[in-house]
């Protein structure tokens, strides 16, 4: 991308265009490899979205149908003005670069909070796997039965002085191809071993050992804060699985399958998928930024067959990315619309 960015800064300077209004601060084309990446997240987009948005039209879900077209039109179109890109973004759950933007800022807020801690945990409270006609209501009780291992915690604090508890979690949901079942589990990062095990313990005993057992938990120290919370800051579900439910094998193998993640969409519906509990944050102090009017810029479109976004009036491309032949093998012949 770096010949085509020195062109367009070039360019900027002589081109005589109608005026537009810019809205927002713009994102910074930070460098080749990062160009590359979005233009990756978004033929990934637009490869499977349509499909999605077709399932979801059949089976009647509507707020479905509406995130999947918002993630298709995400930054298919941008104003290109001194190295920013202006485009509408969606920030739907389901979008790769919507998706990776959130996950920058929720580093950018947790890391300096956790690095605090002295001594913080990374947990997981899984409960067993479900069929999809029970995924949702597994969800509602792993949310109430957390609810209620803070509520009773709050009441311990206040009485006799129990320790606060408070962290950061979130919720992620797998795919098992081979036995159709779903696995929805939380990811934490809590402050010390103590709320580590109280929460394994408080789990146990609220969602009961029909539902879940010792082994299904997990917790371990935090080595690499940035690490974790990425782990943690997640988009909620995979959208590459294995179909056979193997790692570290042949890449152009992976299935997108299109039914069961609109089944976890479904579930996680009006779910906060990621958010902190037992400590606030410092509200930062954010200028609202003011239209700006320019005349010299470009514009560029997304053009799924270049894999790239293209100058609308040289043909330019704006990044050098192409897909390898794996990730081309998975778009064009894993997209699965049959197994939920």
């Amino acid at each position: 991308m770096g010949n085509i960015y020195i062109l367009a800064q070039s360019r900027t300077g002589t081109s005589k265009k109608p005026v537009v209004t810019l809205i927002g601060k713009g994102s910074e084309v930070l460098d080749a490899t990062t160009s590359a990446k979005k233009a990756r997240q978004k033929t990934i987009t637009q490869s499977y979205s349509i499909q999605l948005a077709e399932v979801a039209r059949e089976k009647k879900k509507p707020h479905i149908e509406k995130q999947a077209w918002n993630a298709y039109h995400c930054l298919s179109k941008f104003t290109f003005v001194d190295g920013k890109i202006y485009g509408r973004y969606c920030k739907t759950r389901i979008c790769p670069i919507c998706s990776n933007n959130r996950k920058a800022d929720e580093i950018n807020k947790y890391k300096p909070i956790i690095e605090t801690w002295s001594n913080p945990y990374f947990v997981t409270l899984t409960v067993k796997a479900c069929p999809k006609n029970r995924l949702k209501a597994t969800i509602r009780a792993m949310f109430k039965a957390f609810r209620n291992i803070q509520d009773k915690q709050i009441k311990r604090e206040s009485r006799n002085g129990a320790f606060h508890l408070m962290g950061i979690r979130s919720l992620e949901c797998n795919f098992n191809p081979i036995r159709s079942t779903y696995n929805p589990h939380f990811h934490l990062i809590v402050p010390d071993e103590q709320t580590a095990d109280y929460l394994i313990d408080s789990w146990l005993e609220r969602v009961g050992v029909e539902h879940s057992n010792r082994k299904g938990q997990y917790a371990r120290k935090v080595h690499d804060t940035e690490r974790d919370l990425i782990e943690t800051i997640k988009y909620g579900f995979k959208l590459f699985t294995d179909p056979e439910m193997k790692k570290n094998t042949a890449r152009n193998r992976a299935k997108i399958y299109v039914n069961a993640q609109l089944n976890i969409m479904d579930a996680f519906h009006k779910h906060r998928i990621f958010e902190r509990f037992g400590f606030n944050l410092t509200k930062p102090n954010i200028e609202p930024s003011k239209p700006q009017k320019v005349s010299h810029y470009e514009q560029f479109e997304f053009d799924l067959k270049a894999y790239n976004w293209i100058n609308t009036d040289t043909g330019e491309r704006f990044t050098d990315y192409l897909p390898d032949d794996d990730l081309v093998t998975v778009l064009t012949n894993n997209i699965d619309l049959d197994r939920e």
